[in-house]
């Protein structure tokens, strides 16, 4: 099947709200109810940055925000809030995927770190203003950093398992024709 066929994006796009519940799932479950001094990374985040930039018309902004709005529930962090800070990141790297296809993994790399950190910045910054309790600044720090870390492990399990590769210069042409 090609990677630009109707059917094949359209399980593509099935496909990552399948991904981020799983992920949520994992993420809910009670392994250890004792307090941790450390967070794990938010793969659920790293998963759209990756994909958005590797394949942009998998996650179309309507799907990636329905589904971000669904984690903010589950997590129960404030609704809509990080939601809105993901998708204008992820929307914000979109249009650059096809430079990045010319540059090598780094270039990409280094442009997430920039997002992931002006997310957690401003998502910070909004909690902060309006009066929300947070977790400890270092607690947030680690997280972000381990998201920053587990970034090419999600891009290496994404285009490997997944074949979420970048497209080629004759598909991006293939799918600006169909568009």
């Amino acid at each position: 099947m090609a990677s630009t066929s109707p059917a094949h994006i359209w399980f593509m796009r099935a496909a990552f709200p399948a991904l981020a519940l799983l992920i949520i799932f994992f993420h809910l479950l009670p392994l250890d109810t004792v307090p941790r001094r450390w967070a794990p990374p938010d793969l659920l985040v790293a998963t759209a940055l990756a994909w958005s930039l590797r394949r942009p018309d998998f996650v179309p902004t309507l799907l990636l925000a329905l589904t971000l709005l669904l984690a903010d529930l589950m997590f129960q962090r404030p609704p809509g809030l990080l939601a809105l800070l993901v998708l204008l990141g992820c929307e914000y790297l979109k249009p650059r995927a096809q430079s990045y296809r010319d540059t090598g993994f780094a270039a990409e790399w280094l442009s997430v770190i920039a997002v992931l950190t002006a997310i957690t910045l401003l998502n910070r910054l909004v909690l902060a203003v309006m009066g929300v309790q947070q977790a400890a600044f270092g607690l947030i720090l680690i997280q972000m950093l381990m998201t920053i870390a587990a970034y090419p492990l999600v891009v290496f399990v994404s285009q490997s398992i997944l074949r979420v590769r970048r497209l080629t210069p004759a598909e991006a042409e293939t799918l600006g024709a169909r568009l």
